[in-house]
């Protein structure tokens, strides 16, 4: 019987995909800790026979080198590609066999020259499922900008407009599993869902609908904002190959006592990095760390705030030194050279000073919020700004956050409440902040989903009937 796994992981929105047939089995789009493939196949007795990928990917890195290298599976990838490493370079409608099943070769550029989506024919030769890769997404289509080439992406959406033209030609019936759900940031905006069907789509995606190759190309180039720093490096590793991930995680769980991982930081080009829970980090934190926490987008946040080449001293809860390195390995981040024995508390209990974040939560900002010595800082994007905040807030967006420090003033004698959506990014802020010399900080519990349920006054957009 024919089975296909999404094997969904939400901090990235990322969609790995393990189809079984028969005693045989195919993976799309690994992530690049593959162990769990493997498992999978022990598990359920079957043979990884292919790993098949829909394109160079720009937002983390594939687990296509280490899986071929575990289970001798070739690596399959669509038309005009090219690596420095062996691949078996699919031709358009060439059909693989897996069990009784068959996979189909559909070339669809746009995304990046190569991208290639996958049509699953099931026992009785029937089209069952799409693997669109970031070619369709759930209400969207993958961003025409990525690339990072000499094509411009006005060309590459008009490959895709041809690209979408076929796949709206599939039967309504077949399922899209695309390579990402909600808060990709290889889309503009998709959907809630993580996978639909072509029918759905036809009917509620704006990328799909029956407008000339000109409307297609101004909306699908429009509204692009700066993707992550790391995005293109990821793409090049993609393309040109990486170290194996076990032999990263060796490398960079080296044990250090607070003493010696004292001395590690005053090394040049040292970040060192609190991956624990936001509510732990503010009541004590080594003098200078950020903290970006497993609990949320973490990877997403690493790529975006730190450089590829610090070098990362970690601070994580004990047991999650090895999934913060992983976590990090995922987009290409390598350079861990350490962590703190016994976590947190065995600086603390050393007797070696340490700093705290305030929290206050929304009824004590209510309280304040007059006072004429204070500076309210939403981190948010933009569109979440304009969408609603507290009157006289000043938006300073976490992801572009040292370009936009000069809104505020770091000698000012104002205490600046930070806030986000829910809590996690400002705290990202506040030991940004700190680092920057920033002293009066208090960060508010619950972000703009708890100080919107208070009488403070906001700014909502105007809304006209229709």
């Amino acid at each position: 019987m024919m089975k296909v796994d999404q094997l969904y992981t939400s901090c990235l929105s990322e969609a790995a995909y393990f189809i079984e047939s028969n005693g045989e089995a195919a993976i799309i789009d690994p992530l690049r800790d593959c162990s769990k493939y493997v498992a999978m196949a022990a598990e359920r007795g079957v043979a990884i026979k292919y790993i098949f990928e829909t394109h160079f990917h720009a937002d983390f890195i594939s687990g296509h080198l280490d899986l071929a290298a575990r289970t001798g599976a070739p690596i399959i990838y669509g038309p005009e590609t090219k690596t420095n490493y062996p691949i078996h370079v699919a031709t358009e409608g060439e059909r693989f066999k897996i069990g009784r099943v068959e996979l189909e070769v559909m070339h669809t550029p746009g995304h990046t020259p190569e991208s290639t989506c996958y049509l699953l024919n099931d026992e009785d030769k029937k089209p069952y499922c799409i693997f669109t890769g970031d070619t369709l997404f759930v209400g969207d289509v993958g961003r025409p900008d990525l690339f990072g080439g000499v094509i411009t992406k006005e060309v590459l959406a008009s490959n895709l407009y041809d690209s979408l033209q076929r796949l709206k030609n599939l039967p309504d019936n077949v399922i899209v599993y695309p390579a990402h759900g909600p808060g990709s940031a290889c889309g503009k905006n998709l959907g809630k869902e993580t996978w639909s069907t072509i029918g759905a789509q036809k009917k509620r995606n704006y990328a799909m609908q029956d407008v000339s190759r000109e409307e297609f190309i101004a909306a699908i180039t429009s509204g692009l904002t700066t993707p992550p720093q790391y995005f293109a490096i990821n793409a090049k590793i993609n393309r040109e190959g990486y170290q194996p991930l076990d032999s990263v995680v060796k490398k960079s769980l080296r044990a250090l006592s607070a003493h010696e991982f004292e001395i590690e930081m005053k090394n040049s080009r040292i970040m060192v990095l609190d991956t624990r829970n936001q509510n732990d980090f503010e009541k004590g934190f080594i003098p200078g760390a950020m903290f970006i926490g497993l609990s949320g987008r973490f990877a997403e946040w690493v790529g975006t705030l730190l450089q590829m080449d610090d070098k990362i001293l970690l601070v994580a809860d004990e047991g999650k030194e090895e999934e913060s390195v992983i976590r990090m390995a995922r987009i290409g981040y390598e350079n861990v050279t350490g962590f703190l024995k016994g976590g947190f508390d065995s600086w603390k209990n050393s007797g070696k000073g340490y700093d705290m974040v305030i929290s206050i939560d929304a009824e004590e900002l209510l309280l304040d919020y007059n006072f004429d010595n204070i500076t309210l800082v939403d981190v948010r994007k933009e569109s979440e700004f304009e969408a609603g905040h507290v009157q006289g807030a000043v938006n300073v967006v976490l992801q572009d956050f040292d370009n936009q420090l000069n809104k505020l003033n770091s000698a000012s004698s104002d205490t600046l409440y930070l806030h986000c959506e829910g809590g996690y990014r400002s705290m990202i802020a506040a030991s940004m902040l700190r680092r920057k010399g920033f002293k009066n900080l208090r960060n508010v519990y619950g972000g703009y989903n708890a100080i919107s349920k208070t009488n403070i006054s906001l700014a909502l957009p105007a809304f006209s009937a229709s």
